[in-house]
């Protein structure tokens, strides 16, 4: 998730306010947050939040963020529609400002010029942003790559990123995703023939599936649609969304009418297309419904999916599970590794020293990807000829100019969830107890006691989530009586009380099974 701040003279502009989607360690949780505490402590002083492009891990914390921070927004015409449904559907469209630029428009913010500089990528109005400082320019590139074909939108050529050099440029903050990669990512051009010739193949009914973003893909297909005599179907909310924001955006002109998705299972097998959401393995997306037979779009054997897209680190189990569901009913399937049916958005080595070429900066920053990514881009960068290559990590507050770039400084950064409705720490008390809670169950403990401090009665106890299965009724009894004995040892203040019943029923829980449950005890007295 990125979040990027320039600070001059004071002042501070944001770049970017992304999320990114939460993993088995933030149980019950979807979305996770970057925390801005930074940035909200000096608020007076942010002038702006400046977007890229519209995918999520740039733009995704806007609707829960964005309204506290108070500035406000600037984006190109796409990413400002994706931008406005979104504070649309939270009911923010008052409350926060969005500035429309046009492509490679400029403006500026206190001591900050900004000027959008299209580049190729796998959304629509992909930008680098050129940002003017009295100390030097930056070029920013977001996330990019080089298409000499591309479907949709005109990137800048290699004349006018050189003409941005020659005007000097202090420092290239640049995408290191892909810098592993010895080749060049590819054109949209080269997806668009390789799934021609597998959707000519295919006999039955065929799926593709990809990044809903990714809107030239979504051109590609409709084209591949229209090529193979086959009616368009689309399944999934974020795919309507992407295709009405790219309409009124000018793109996807020339996209097929779509059938419904009765109309889709009426038509012989051999003359449908259905686009879905759900490639990496989302559980309640459209194609893991259909591979799980609870959508109204059904494949049985023969039929054919195509994954038009990169597995994502992380998400191998779950795309696994759909795919052995769609083996088990013998539908096909067609990865990058068996056709050419996806291009990265994100350049390779060759493209990368080309932009160093190009920009010729004092500076390279790396920026996206992993720890590793970024040091291995600042190693191809030096070994390029770049005098200055700092790698940082999050938090660190890295000086460019004047003088040579140096570290003087780190900030606390951190991460927030979204859970259900509410914002919290990724790591305070509410988490660490669902942690807990998923590792080694609960147990709750009632105990009622006179005016004495007398036990009444035996206490109560009641578990979830602690391995003692056919010998709960033994482990209960045995629990209860530790919990009475505690009561033999004389009264006690309430809370003092209440702890000397929980830990002796921990106790006996670890020593049953090995956990170390969560125990609440509630004392009642009669």
């Amino acid at each position: 998730m990125n979040v990027n701040l320039y600070g001059c003279q004071g002042k501070w502009v944001m770049v970017d306010l992304g999320l990114t989607f939460a993993d088995p360690a933030y149980p019950g949780v979807e979305l996770i947050l970057p925390d801005l505490s930074f940035i909200e402590e000096r608020r007076d002083d942010l002038l702006g939040i400046v977007l890229t492009h519209g995918h999520e891990d740039h733009i995704g914390a806007i609707p829960y963020l964005a309204a506290d921070l108070g500035v406000p927004l600037y984006a190109t015409p796409f990413t400002a529609g994706l931008i406005r449904l979104k504070l649309e559907e939270e009911g923010l469209s008052d409350d926060v400002e969005l500035n429309v630029i046009d492509n490679e428009g400029s403006f500026a913010l206190g001591p900050f010029g900004f000027r959008y500089v299209p580049l190729a990528h796998s959304i629509p109005e992909g930008n680098a942003v050129l940002i003017d400082t009295p100390y030097g320019r930056i070029f920013h590139t977001g996330d990019w790559k080089l298409d000499e074909r591309p479907l949709l939108g005109q990137p800048s050529t290699p004349e006018e990123l050189t003409a941005i050099g020659d005007d000097g440029v202090l420092a290239l903050v640049c995408d290191s995703t892909n810098v592993f990669n010895s080749e060049a990512s590819g054109s949209e051009g080269d997806v668009r023939e390789g799934l021609m010739q597998t959707v000519a193949s295919a006999k039955g009914r065929v799926l593709v599936t990809t990044f809903a973003s990714n809107a030239a893909r979504l051109q590609t297909l409709g084209e591949v649609a229209n090529a193979a005599g086959r009616k368009l179907c689309v399944a999934g909310r974020s795919l309507d969304r992407i295709i009405g924001t790219a309409k009124a955006a000018g793109y996807l002109k020339d996209f097929p009418p779509t059938v419904d998705w009765d109309d889709a299972m009426a038509l012989p097998r051999s003359e449908v297309m259905i686009i879905a959401t759900g490639g990496q393995g989302e559980a309640r997306a459209a194609l893991s419904r259909i591979a799980f037979n609870s959508h109204p779009i059904k494949l049985a054997e023969g039929d054919m999916v195509i994954f038009s897209s990169k597995q994502i680190p992380g998400n191998e189990i779950a795309i696994g599970r759909i795919q052995n569901a769609l083996a088990t009913a013998g539908v096909l399937m067609v990865t990058d590794r068996q056709a050419e049916v996806h291009v990265s958005g994100h350049p390779g080595r060759p493209e990368l020293e080309a932009m160093y070429r190009w920009i010729r900066p004092e500076i390279l920053l790396p920026v996206h990807g992993e720890r590793r990514h970024m040091a291995e881009q600042a190693r191809l960068g030096l070994a390029s000829g770049i005098r200055h290559a700092p790698v940082q990590s999050n938090g660190d507050m890295l000086r460019l100019a004047p003088g040579a770039p140096e570290i003087i400084g780190r900030q606390d950064t951190g991460r927030l969830v979204l859970d259900g409705d509410v914002i919290l720490p990724a790591d305070g008390a509410t988490i660490n107890e669902r942690r807990k809670l998923g590792l080694h169950g609960q147990i709750s403990v009632a105990v009622a006691i006179d005016r004495k401090g007398k036990l009444i009665g035996t206490p109560v106890l009641r578990t979830q989530g602690v391995p003692v299965e056919e010998d709960k009724a033994a482990f209960l009894e045995e629990a209860a009586q530790e919990a009475g004995s505690v009561m033999a040892k004389g009264s006690q203040e309430d809370e003092a009380l209440r702890e000397r019943i929980r830990l002796a029923v921990r106790r006996t829980a670890t020593r049953w099974t090995g956990k170390k449950p969560l125990v609440d005890v509630l004392l009642i007295r009669a």
